[in-house]
């Protein structure tokens, strides 16, 4: 039987029209706008009203004297041990949330470079989760505005430059470990063959919080909550999905060619099993 000529285009070349029409996510930090200006952190692909509420999300943080601060302040004197150790450097790395360094987070997990240069939709991608994770966290914050562990017993975090800042922002959820786990996610959508390195190094992304002295471990707990959260209402962004899919062509081309990240793999590696 033969397909009429008008079914068949509706069948095969509408659609190929349609997707040739929509515009391509933006890749320039100037099109997408800053969260403030001068801030160098870039808008979310939600807008505020769309970001899951944390304050609904998350019961109230460990109350004081409970069994749960208790094991915060047994995690955060444990973690005290790995001071001055590289896995203390790579927490303080990871506390950096700015572009271009930022970028590099991931790439010995997806095994490829990542920067705006050679991986511009991979790139956007994560700076623009960013702010829908990180944001995401902040009806909480504001409402508990509970005390970081550096505050509370006074020894330095890994990140000293940071603490008068810090002292003032809530310390539950983690907006970092909201991230971090918010990121793991979307990747995993975007190279699902390498799942657990990423899932790991998100896990661990977290946990560098808890070892820098600026989280107890339930603040990054319930941060890894709301990342996902942020991550399963980005689900439904059209924008997110076209520049998920390009980033995803991206990696692949990237793993083809053989490209390998600019970054010592191997001592991050053994910075992580400390």
């Amino acid at each position: 039987m033969t397909t009429h000529p008008i079914r068949l285009f509706l069948l095969i070349g509408l659609p190929l029209v349609l997707a040739a029409c929509q515009t391509p996510p933006p890749i320039s930090a100037e099109a997408v706008g800053e969260i403030r200006k001068g801030s160098g952190y870039l808008n979310g692909y939600l807008d505020r009203k769309q970001l899951p509420d944390s304050l609904a999300l998350l019961p109230p943080p460990p109350a004081a004297n409970s069994a749960q601060a208790a094991a915060d302040m047994d995690t955060f004197k444990s973690t005290r041990a790995l001071r001055n150790t590289p896995r203390w450097a790579l927490a303080a790395q990871d506390a950096n949330l700015k572009f271009p360094a930022a970028a590099s987070t991931f790439a010995c997990a997806l095994n490829i470079p990542i920067s705006a240069e050679g991986t511009p939709n991979l790139n956007m991608l994560l700076r623009r989760t960013l702010a829908d994770a990180g944001l995401a966290t902040y009806a909480a914050k504001d409402k508990y505005n509970r005390q970081r562990p550096f505050v509370v017993t006074g020894e330095e975090t890994c990140t000293p430059a940071e603490q008068p800042a810090l002292s003032k922002d809530g310390a539950y959820p983690s907006g970092h470990s909201s991230i971090g786990w918010a990121w793991a996610l979307v990747l995993v959508q975007a190279a699902p063959q390498q799942m657990n390195a990423l899932l790991q190094r998100g896990y661990a992304y977290g946990q560098s919080r808890v070892i820098c002295g600026v989280h107890w471990q339930s603040d990054v707990d319930a941060g890894r909550v709301v990342g996902a959260a942020a991550v399963a209402r980005l689900q439904g962004d059209e924008t997110f999905r076209a520049q998920l899919a390009l980033a995803r062509d991206e990696i692949a081309q990237a793993q083809a060619k053989g490209l390998k990240p600019n970054a010592d793999c191997a001592a991050e590696a053994a910075a992580l099993k400390l």
